[in-house]
């Protein structure tokens, strides 16, 4: 697909996917899931900007899950540029899991 073929949405979606495929090493369930991403945006220029979080500031996985998701990301043709920004406000909870993760955590 070229880019002139291609929407800031498509590619919001294709970034989703890819979300989907990195897991937290401790917790079975995805980045997506497990709500530590807050934020997917691609702007008309196809420039991406992903705002998460960690399930907590001492995550043993915080130096390596956004090393990982940038080198997923970079992989998506049609993107032009990308930026990971790891937020601590607000803070995670379990309450942003999807029911698809509370319920593989036996916690529905």
């Amino acid at each position: 697909m070229e880019n002139n073929e291609l929407t800031s949405g498509a590619l919001e979606m294709k970034i989703i996917d890819v979300l989907r495929t990195v897991y937290d090493p401790e917790i079975p369930v995805n980045i997506y899931e497990l709500g530590l991403v807050y934020e997917v945006h691609v702007d008309d220029d196809f420039n991406a900007a992903i705002k998460m979080t960690l399930t907590s500031p001492s995550c043993p996985a915080a130096e390596m899950l956004p090393g990982e998701i940038e080198s997923k990301i970079r992989t998506i043709d049609g993107l032009n540029s990308f930026h990971l920004q790891v937020v601590w406000d607000p803070p995670w909870t379990p309450d942003l899991m999807s029911d698809a993760a509370k319920l593989e955590l036996g916690m529905m």
